[in-house]
């Protein structure tokens, strides 16, 4: 009898702890089932989905767009029911706002043209139509900028780059999704963090070719060149990005954006003697805007003790001046803003408060959710953690296209995978239960996991983002409204998850400070990484 008890007593010592764990995480699967009928059911995605694209139109930060993007997504917000609704400040911004109010770019010479373009975001306007012979620079080094000296006065020029990769058939799809064999890749741990296998990358030549681009635009502007034409974008869809500009500076020379096709005709002409002339027009407009802003909502909490803890869900908001930013990311912020209609549709009441904030500056570093960061957890001079930083629970965040969640990247964050497993089992039939413990990088949740606190990204099918965002055919074409409807369901249903279990998420256990002052990854009070 002795014997037995011992046996049944050393059984209980190793089933109790399993027992319990499989207790601790107690999904309430009937509130899953009403989250699936909710979407199935009352879905607002597409009335969401036009209100961020097709009626805001492009969302550069600081922008009129970017405003009217943000009144929308705020009235949104109160017509879901959703409490403590504001447009937050979030810090400063250094460029100002920026317009683009019209650009037309057509090659006149040796016959015409109509071309795709798209101008480089905070650079000036062309005084009216301008017409002119277009001039290529083919410089290597400085020295080789002597001999254009005194002839680019009213001239448009185009500047090559050696970083251009030249323009290969492809005979991938054009949109693909993981296959099992790559989401089992994928939950690999990767000792070596960050760059993709290949070719070492050259930093030397690379500051080399910036320094030899600023001295070309110097040159431009001391000699007043009328318009400088970038090698950007290819299928003859031109590309978005940004001048380095700072409200108060002398506006730059207008700059366009071509796409690989339509400069490397021009180019080839050029380089074979033809002359070769364009009309061009550009009017953009700065003003005063010198704030970045969040847009902020939520169901407050309703236990007494957990009502101040906060779980956080989020996109970011702005996108770049091309196309109306559809995937990158009105996609997360259609999901986000669907995930907690669906909840206070449901009439839920969360333990803790579920937070919805929508970013804005993410696309120039970071800025609304780093703001967030210095506003509420993490004093940026200090490196102190603020009182609401013991109260934060975790954040989920969406900024990957509008590809289907497939899994979600733990940040190295091991603690939470028996949670996120139990949390992603109602999903498997979805295609959704890949769990990695990987860093992704690029967005949003940096800032928090850089503060010390739980922060995720989903995994998502690529689709074809690579060749939509930062260009003008990122638009309501770019959505996939059934793949956004998944995302809305487990989006929600993490969120529920979190704002209804006995503790916040587990965080990475603190690092001492290394040799070279920085925190190791679990530290709390970092600053979040660079983009």
């Amino acid at each position: 009898m002795k014997i037995r008890k011992i046996i049944i007593g050393l059984l209980l010592l190793f089933i109790m702890p399993l027992w319990l764990h499989s207790q601790t995480e107690n999904v309430d699967l009937s509130m899953i089932y009403k989250i699936k009928q909710d979407e199935q059911r009352n879905s607002k995605i597409e009335d969401i989905a036009f209100g961020l694209t097709d009626f805001a139109g492009p969302r550069l930060t600081a922008s009129s767009g970017f405003n009217r993007a943000t009144d929308w997504a705020k009235k949104k917000m109160e017509e879901f029911g959703f409490q403590n609704v504001r447009i937050e400040e979030a810090g400063d911004f250094s460029r100002g706002g920026w317009d683009n109010l019209k650009t037309y770019a057509a090659m006149t010479a040796p016959y015409y043209a109509n071309f795709a373009c798209n101008p480089v975001a905070w650079t000036g306007s062309t005084n009216g139509l301008i017409k002119s012979e277009v001039v290529l620079i083919d410089a290597k080094a400085e020295s080789d900028l002597e001999k254009y000296k005194g002839k680019l006065a009213g001239k448009i020029v185009m500047i090559p780059t050696t970083t251009t990769t030249p323009y290969e058939i492809s005979f991938l799809p054009l949109a693909s999704r993981y296959t099992d064999e790559q989401l089992k890749d994928l939950t690999k741990e990767s000792v070596q963090q960050g760059r993709r296998p290949g070719q070492p990358f050259d930093y030397t030549a690379m500051m080399a070719q910036r320094q030899l681009r600023t001295k070309i635009t110097d040159l431009l502007t001391s000699e007043g060149a009328a318009v400088i034409l970038n090698n950007s974008g290819t299928y003859n869809i031109p590309r978005s990005n940004g001048a380095g500009y700072k409200s108060g500076d002398k506006e730059p020379i207008p700059q366009l954006n071509l796409p690989m096709e339509d400069f490397g005709r021009m180019e080839r002409l050029l380089r074979k003697n033809v002359p070769v002339e364009m009309e061009i027009e550009i009017e953009n407009k700065f003003f005063d805007s010198p704030k970045i802003y969040n847009v902020i909502g939520e169901i407050p909490g309703t236990d007494k003790l957990l009502k101040n803890e906060i779980v956080l869900i989020g996109a970011h908001i702005d996108s770049w001046h091309g196309g109306t930013g559809a995937a990158d990311n009105a996609s997360g912020c259609i999901v986000m803003l669907e995930a907690l209609r669906i909840l206070k549709s449901l009439e839920v009441a969360p333990r803790r408060t579920i937070r919805i904030a929508l970013w804005g500056g993410e696309e120039q570093g970071l800025f609304g959710s780093r703001g967030y960061v210095s506003k509420y957890l993490v004093d940026p001079q200090t490196k102190q953690n603020k009182p609401d930083w013991d109260k934060f629970s975790c954040y989920f965040n969406m900024d990957n296209g509008s590809g289907m969640y497939r899994g979600i990247y733990l940040q190295q964050n091991e603690l939470v995978r028996p949670i996120f497993e139990e949390w992603l089992k109602p999903f498997a039939d979805m295609g959704c239960s890949t769990i990695t413990v990987r860093n992704t990088g690029g967005t949003d949740h940096q800032s928090i996991d850089g503060a010390g606190l739980p922060g995720f990204q989903f995994i998502q099918d690529e689709l074809e983002y690579d060749r939509g965002y930062h260009t003008v055919m990122d638009t309501w074409e770019r959505l996939v409204i059934s793949d956004l409807k998944v995302n809305a369901i487990i989006t929600a249903s993490f969120a529920y998850n979190a704002a209804m279990r006995n503790d916040k998420l587990p965080r990475k256990p603190a690092m001492k400070m290394s040799d070279t002052g920085q925190r190791g990854p679990g530290g709390p009070g970092g600053p979040p990484p660079g983009m």
